[in-house]
C-alpha cells in the first residue's frame, strides 16, 4: 500500500490540470516550439518540477548519511520532447549546482547515490535517456 497517492486529472494539452485536494489548479498549452501559445504550462514543464524536487530531496536523503550538507545543492531538470521512430520521447539531463564547500568528486558520488534511490529516476531507468551533469 501507498505512503501517499497523489491524483490529478487534465483534460489535455490545452486544457487544464486539477489536483484532488484543489492545490494544483492549472491552465494547460502548448508551448510555441510545439506550436502552440504557450499561455500556461505544459506536461514537460510539471514533470521537470517533479524530477527536480524529488530529486533534490533525494540528494538530501544521501547527503545525511553521508553526514554532507546538502542544503544549498540546487537541482535543474530540463524534459526534451522529440519524435521517434513511433511517435514521442522524452529525455532528461538533471544539472545539480553544487556549493563551494562540496568538491566535485563528493558531488558526483551524491549525484550517483541519488540517482539510484529517487523514484523518479528508478522509474525512468531504462525508459528514457538521462543525463547527470554536476556543475
Amino acid at each position: 500500500m501507498a505512503l501517499y497517492t497523489a491524483a490529478a486529472t487534465a483534460n489535455g494539452r490545452e486544457g487544464k490540470a486539477v489536483s484532488s485536494d484543489g492545490q494544483l489548479d492549472l491552465a494547460l498549452a502548448m508551448p510555441p516550439a510545439l506550436g502552440g501559445d504557450g499561455k500556461g504550462t505544459n506536461p514537460e514543464q510539471l514533470f521537470a518540477a517533479g524530477y527536480a524536487a524529488c530529486f533534490a530531496s533525494a540528494l538530501g536523503l544521501v547527503g545525511r548519511q553521508a553526514k554532507v550538507d546538502t542544503k544549498d545543492i540546487s537541482v535543474t531538470a530540463e524534459v526534451g520532447i522529440d519524435k521517434d521512430d513511433t511517435s514521442f520521447a522524452l529525455s532528461v539531463t538533471l544539472r545539480v549546482e553544487l556549493p563551494a564547500e562540496i568538491d566535485e568528486g563528493t558531488g558526483r558520488e551524491l549525484v550517483e547515490q541519488a540517482h539510484q534511490v529517487c523514484p523518479y529516476s528508478k522509474a525512468t531507468r531504462g525508459n528514457i535517456p538521462v543525463e547527470l551533469a554536476v556543475e
